[in-house]
């Protein structure tokens, strides 16, 4: 390969805290991390016409007429032409061959491509049925009220300099009220010389005091590193960010990494993490619930920073010890990690989520998003809602 990388996967673009008492309950009636009996999917349900979670109140462009591009330079004017309020919606109709990367090695070293949205807010940007990305977006400043949804966003240019959607607080302001949904984001867990797991950057990061986030019913894999939930330690703004019905797949770690803030983690499938999943770190909080977890490396954890984080779990498909013991059922494995590192091993909650969430999200019985999450996530599906039996 060029690049002098050697290639480590697919290029296709294909009720009550703790961890105890799930048996019998609406999570599924199992007690192991392994078990198949409980409520099941019963296909797909409705497009949501607005999102749950700390985003709900996005709207994004509204009933703004909408306006097709092809191409990256095309959506890149139409937000330049735009005002910046009153409603924009763009479809994007472009096609990206990506069968024409041979070696995803190469493309760290090529400049980034990135659409910029600062200072710009009710935007809605809705991928076509069949279109296709080689490029992110930077949601930045006061760039409010936005919505990405079904687009398939893949190996994209630029290394560490890119990120696929990054949003990110600056002087002129905080992004609040975002909504990303129903997209397939993928790289390449290649290891490449010169760049290894930078390679590709975040997929979907969080920074410097965006707020009110929903992340909802995407496809994300095939990356090292998938969410960043605040930029270094002292990013110590206020963030609020839902994660629910997202699939995980092929990752080498941050389902989120997330340092301060608070996050609702909810309804995921999370299989085949190989460096650690649910990383809380610097006096954060995660409310973990309902999720299911499979062969993944530190589910829940909290290291390498100077501060650990904190964790609620409730009616996950773990729900005791032995559910994350060596030789379980369910592939979980732990590492030791550095000093001061503290991994649920005993699979309880740490502390209590300190507030109320501030909205509506029943949570699906986890047995559920086992059988039918992959049918409905990502890009393609219709916009598709999970329903259960």
């Amino acid at each position: 390969m060029s690049a002098g990388g050697t290639s480590g996967g697919s290029i296709s673009g294909g009720g009550g805290s703790g961890g105890n008492g799930v048996a019998g309950t609406a999570a599924g009636g199992a007690s192991a991390g392994c078990a198949t009996a409980g409520t099941a999917a019963d296909g797909s349900g409705a497009p949501q016409t607005a999102p749950s979670g700390y985003g709900q109140a996005t709207k994004g462009g509204g009933n703004a007429s909408p306006v097709s591009v092809s191409s990256m330079s095309a959506m890149q004017s139409a937000i330049d032409a735009y005002s910046g309020t009153g409603g924009l919606v763009l479809k994007y109709t472009g096609k990206f061959d990506f069968s024409s990367i041979t070696d995803p090695c190469v493309q760290h070293t090529l400049p980034a491509q990135t659409i910029e949205i600062k200072n710009k807010s009710d935007i809605t940007i809705m991928g076509d049925a069949g279109s296709s990305a080689n490029f992110g977006f930077h949601i930045a400043a006061a760039s409010s009220n936005i919505i990405i949804r079904d687009m398939k966003i893949g190996l994209t240019p630029g290394g560490d300099a890119s990120d696929m959607i990054s949003i990110e607080g600056m002087s002129g302001g905080m992004p609040k009220n975002i909504w990303i949904d129903h997209n397939e984001l993928f790289s390449s867990l290649a290891t490449c010389a010169g760049a290894g797991d930078t390679a590709f950057d975040g997929m979907i990061d969080v920074k410097k005091g965006a707020d009110n986030l929903t992340i909802s019913y995407n496809y994300l894999h095939d990356h090292h590193k998938v969410s960043l939930n605040g930029y270094t330690d002292s990013d110590d703004a206020a963030r609020h960010v839902t994660f629910h019905h997202n699939l995980f797949e092929r990752i080498g770690s941050r389902v989120p990494l997330q340092r301060h803030g608070l996050s609702h983690v909810v309804n995921n499938y999370f299989l085949d993490v190989l460096t650690s999943g649910i990383n809380v770190r610097m006096g954060g909080y995660a409310l973990v619930e309902a999720n299911f977890f499979e062969k993944v490396v530190n589910p829940v954890t909290a290291r390498d920073s100077d501060e650990i984080g904190f964790w609620e779990l409730k009616a996950n498909n773990l729900a005791s010890a032995a559910d994350v013991a060596p030789g379980n059922c369910a592939g979980i494995s732990w590492t030791k990690g550095d000093t001061g590192t503290v991994n649920a091993t005993d699979w309880k909650t740490s502390k209590a989520f300190p507030e109320a969430l501030g909205y509506q999200l029943t949570a699906q019985p986890f047995q559920c998003i086992h059988d039918g999450l992959r049918a409905v996530a990502g890009s393609g599906k219709g916009l598709a809602t999970l329903k259960c039996k």
